[in-house]
């Protein structure tokens, strides 16, 4: 009889709750000695929902003295119970979890200190046989964190105590400064970081070892003092897979489920890994990674996926979790700086229109430059909207890492598009109806072709063939019909747009090639022709390439030419 299922740990980030109540770990113990041969005082940043807090947890449980006498309960049959370090079990652990410090601007200071001066309350309690009654009193009626903190580590210094410090969401406080409105989050990026500054300031020489974690490298010094960002090991290659999924990892654990009954026994996982591929996978954090394509999944997604394939026998109908899915809000946030200092949305539009943007990734910033534009692209990449695809000259190429980002950016451009000019959304998703299950494209792409005429009366800014790409990529977006690929590589050349069918979650029966073409003002009838010529031989030959068989999966394939003059379609055939 197979032991007791391990149930699947959505949501859960707590190590002891994971290790002691039979919930299923992929092992990422094998890095803590690697983490150990770092500095001793590490900056660790990733996007949200990658496991950085059940990282911090295990990182807790294999250090805290506490729970020395409990390492082969909590570690045994994972990698480190063979590889003990000498440092397991050694330190006093001072965890604190920033992203429980919120709320309004103008309280966030007395929040903070409360916070923390609670953590370090219960730290004295939790070691109360480190610290005898006197001095655990003393703590308890100082007025502020700092005063605790300096009776705290003055009296451990003086007993040889060995104190870890163990931060989740350290860059919480200026994450809170980019979701508040208007001018106050200039002004409070610029004038309200002093009180969190000088704390990062205690930090410093007080801890045997610090390790933190965030979402994006923000400098807490002002360039001559304070705590730097010095020691930042996200972007080394041997911590790329330190936290998300592997191939490997997404594999073991659906044949685990698998074998244990919880999937259907026709489940073929790998095909599974190739639906979840274009949507959760393609994460790349160092660029030395890119030489092994060494990607990441995104763990929330997985387990979401693997959840709903456990409770309904299939995948999931909607691929992107609605619990977990990056609402373009936190864009738009981040969009507000640009009446402070650039053109933030330009740069989303060109993300959005052409996959990617060549730029410098900045591995630290200042509060005080994050309204700068040139900083925008790495906070995109920080925030998990852009990884890194490749490299050109000294500089890297971040692109959107998949179909659940790429959805966030064309949601962003299909929102600003209805607010300039509204398009029938549900005359739309009839149409693509027709599209995918009849074939029938033409009164459906007319559709979208009159309304991009009737947006460029009020947008001034669509006059080139990629912001036409921009504008159809936006509402393709909208059907779940198709995985819409936007610059397909086929027979050495790049298809505008191929609709590939879904067919792990609808039967549809048609998939479709598109090539977009917009003639230059004055262009004659002969360069017309010649343009529509040009195209013709061009479609034929994508509908060549060896890869086409296998990606229209035996649905009718559709050729079709849409051309372009100025802002009104000229011509559509299928050919």
């Amino acid at each position: 009889m197979n032991e007791r299922t391990k149930q699947v740990p959505y949501g859960v980030s707590n190590f002891v709750d994971i290790r002691t109540n039979n919930l299923y770990y992929v092992d990422k113990t094998m890095y803590l000695p690697m983490i150990e041969d770092e500095a001793r005082y590490l900056f660790f940043t990733r996007p949200r929902r990658f496991g950085k807090s059940l990282l911090v947890s295990m990182m807790c449980a294999y250090y805290d003295c506490k729970l020395k006498d409990r390492f082969q309960e909590l570690f045994g049959g994972l990698w480190i119970a063979q590889h003990p370090t000498p440092l397991q079990g050694k330190y006093l652990i001072l965890y604190l979890d920033f992203s429980q410090v919120g709320g309004d601007i103008s309280k966030i200071e007395h929040r903070f200190d409360s916070y923390c001066s609670m953590r370090i309350n219960s730290f004295v309690q939790r070691y109360s046989d480190y610290y005898p009654a006197d001095i655990a009193t003393q703590i308890a009626n100082s007025e502020s964190f700092a005063d605790k903190l300096d009776l705290l580590c003055n009296y451990s210094a003086e007993q040889g105590y060995m104190l870890f410090l163990i931060i989740d969401e350290y860059d919480n406080f200026t994450n809170t400064i980019l979701n508040e409105q208007g001018e106050a989050v200039y002004h409070a990026i610029t004038q309200a970081d002093g009180f969190y500054r000088d704390i990062f300031k205690k930090f410093k020489g007080n801890f045997e070892r610090i390790f933190m974690t965030g979402v994006s490298p923000v400098t807490l010094d002002d360039g001559t003092s304070g705590f730097n960002i010095g020691w930042n090991i996200a972007t080394k290659p041997q911590f790329n897979n330190i936290l998300g999924f592997t191939t490997s990892d997404v594999r073991t654990m659906f044949e685990y489920y698998k074998d244990q009954g919880k999937l259907p026994a026709d489940c073929d996982v790998e095909l599974a890994i190739k639906d979840m591929e274009p949507w959760y996978d393609g994460y790349c954090f160092s660029e030395d990674s890119l030489r092994g394509r060494d990607r990441v999944f995104n763990t929330d997604m997985v387990l979401y996926y693997l959840r709903n394939y456990m409770s309904y026998g299939c995948p999931p109908e909607q691929m992107i979790d609605p619990n977990t899915k990056m609402d373009y809000g936190k864009m738009q946030k981040l969009l507000q700086f640009d009446k402070l200092d650039g053109d933030r949305k330009g740069l989303i539009s060109k993300i959005a229109e052409e996959g990617e943007i060549v730029c410098e990734l900045f591995d630290s910033f200042s509060a005080y430059q994050i309204p700068k534009v040139q900083f925008f692209p790495s906070l995109l990449y920080y925030y998990g909207m852009l990884t890194i695809k490749g490299t050109r000259g000294e500089r890297l190429v971040l692109g959107i890492p998949n179909n659940n980002v790429r959805k966030q950016y064309y949601g962003y451009l299909l929102e600003n598009y209805q607010n300039r000019s509204y398009v029938n959304t549900m005359q739309l998703d009839d149409g693509f109806y027709e599209m995918a299950y009849k074939g029938e494209w033409r009164k459906c792409l007319q559709f979208m072709a009159d309304s991009y005429a009737k947006l460029s009366s009020v947008r001034d800014a669509i006059e080139s063939e990629r912001n036409l790409q921009g504008f159809f990529m936006a509402y393709f977006s909208m059907t779940n019909y198709y995985y819409t690929a936007p610059e397909l590589e086929l027979n050495h050349g790049f298809c505008d747009f191929f609709l590939l069918p879904d067919l792990t979650h609808y039967a549809t029966q048609h998939s479709y090639i598109l090539e977009l073409k917009v003639l230059h003002k004055g262009s004659t009838e002969e360069h017309a022709q010649k343009q529509w010529d040009d195209a013709v031989a061009q479609i034929h030959g994508y509908a060549q390439a060896p890869r086409v068989e296998a990606l229209r999966q035996g649905t009718q394939l559709h050729l079709i030419i849409m051309q372009f003059d100025g802002f009104q379609l000229k011509r559509m055939e299928e050919v």
